[in-house]
């Protein structure tokens, strides 16, 4: 049988804690928060992975994270994931001239941009880059393309 993990909280500690688990941005980090203050309330490391329906494992990893890191480790580092094919800052040009010439054509526009950027994508990817951009375009409130309007 291993050692028990004691996590012993002080006034300030658990204030921090609580308003994270309340407030917290991610909901990942609202249940990192609960599961360390569920354990410094005495509970089992099982039970709490019951409560937060995950592992052992992955409870005692959090918490140890805690222990080590405070409440800064607790949210999810960067880095994780699939690195982006598409770069807004590097390739929004690209992106822009391809789609000017071949407005219609996403198979035309795609076969361009692999050669001119070294890069292998699928059509779904320059689509759903294309609507990120202009997302983000509605929401500063500046144009695209030249288009005209009517």
């Amino acid at each position: 049988m291993g050692r028990f993990l004691k996590i012993i909280l002080d006034d300030k500690a658990r204030a921090e804690l609580e308003n994270g688990y309340r407030t917290g941005d991610s909901h990942t980090f609202r249940q990192h928060c609960q599961m360390v203050l569920l354990k410094a309330d005495g509970r089992k490391t099982k039970e709490i992975a019951a409560l937060c329906r995950c592992c052992q494992k992955s409870v005692n990893d959090w918490l140890h994270r805690y222990k080590q890191d405070g409440i800064n480790g607790l949210p999810i580092r960067a880095g994780r994931g699939r690195p982006a094919i598409f770069s807004v800052t590097a390739d929004k040009d690209a992106v822009r001239r391809a789609v000017g010439e071949h407005r219609q054509r996403v198979s035309l526009c795609k076969a361009e941009l692999e050669v001119q950027l070294g890069k292998q994508f699928s059509e779904r990817t320059l689509v759903r880059f294309l609507k990120n951009l202009t997302a983000d375009i509605n929401v500063s409130g500046v144009e695209f393309g030249e288009a005209k309007t009517r």
